[in-house]
């Protein structure tokens, strides 16, 4: 008879860039109570972004090229359910790790997301979202791209989110499943709670004391904002498409 696996979590850090952050995030993760698991997937770097991962104490794979956020966050789920074949971990949702995916911006501060864990490992939630408290520098952003998600999911779900963009999440596989393949780019978030709550799962937003970068005011920011918008647009009208709605 085999022994009982004790519940632990996978964390997921999709990065691209962060050479200077990702090693303090991944010691601050690796320290988060039932994290046995540390993945990072570098998203086409052009810096030592992986190398430095590595060095920290997280598992790396790496693109080529950068592929977005959804992709980086498919290639670390892949990468976990093959190390749990190798474990022998081939039973139900049960036996599966949950994920816990992480920004790689977040520095010593990831070590908050650990509030996130408890209720999927207990079962008194299928996902967790963080909401995080004002940032330490404010965002050059007017709200467009959240008030779109925000009422995107609403009406889809009767769902109101707080945070709907917010990327720090644990979820279950059977959640994780049920939202795949997950919506593309920076529409990845709202898909995500839209699918899970669709299944029927349980979504819950957990404050937590996170501090990231945020996009500014410059023309960079602009642009980030307006491929936000779109992927956030698109990944809300394909889910109406699946209800028949407009």
């Amino acid at each position: 008879m085999t022994d009982p696996i004790i519940p632990t979590v996978a964390a997921v850090i999709p990065a691209k860039d962060e050479a200077d952050r990702i090693a303090a995030t991944v010691r601050a993760v690796r320290g988060i109570p039932g994290v046995d698991l540390v993945v990072v997937v570098d998203d086409g770097s052009s810096d030592r972004t992986a190398d430095v991962a590595r060095e920290a104490g997280a598992e790396v794979v790496r693109h080529a090229r950068n592929r977005g956020k959804a992709a980086a966050m498919t290639t670390g789920a892949g990468y976990v359910a093959r190390h749990e074949g190798v474990e022998g971990r081939v039973g139900g949702s049960a036996d599966r790790r949950p994920l816990l995916f992480v920004d790689g911006d977040l520095e010593d501060s990831a070590a908050n997301v650990g509030v996130l864990v408890p209720p999927v490992l207990e079962g008194r939630a299928d996902m967790t979202i963080a909401t995080l408290p004002p940032q330490k520098t404010a965002g050059g952003g007017h709200g467009f791209v959240v008030r779109l998600a925000r009422k995107g999911i609403e009406d889809l779900t009767g769902f109101v989110a707080q945070q709907p963009l917010s990327g720090m999440r644990c979820i279950s596989r059977q959640a994780f499943d049920a939202a795949s393949p997950l919506a593309r780019g920076w529409g990845v978030e709202v898909g995500l709670t839209v699918d899970v709550l669709m299944a029927g799962l349980r979504v819950e937003e957990v404050p937590c004391e996170l501090h990231h970068r945020v996009s500014g005011a410059d023309w960079r920011g602009k642009v980030h904002r307006a491929k936000q918008y779109r992927d956030v647009a698109l990944a809300l009208a394909r889910r109406r498409a699946r209800r028949g709605l407009r």
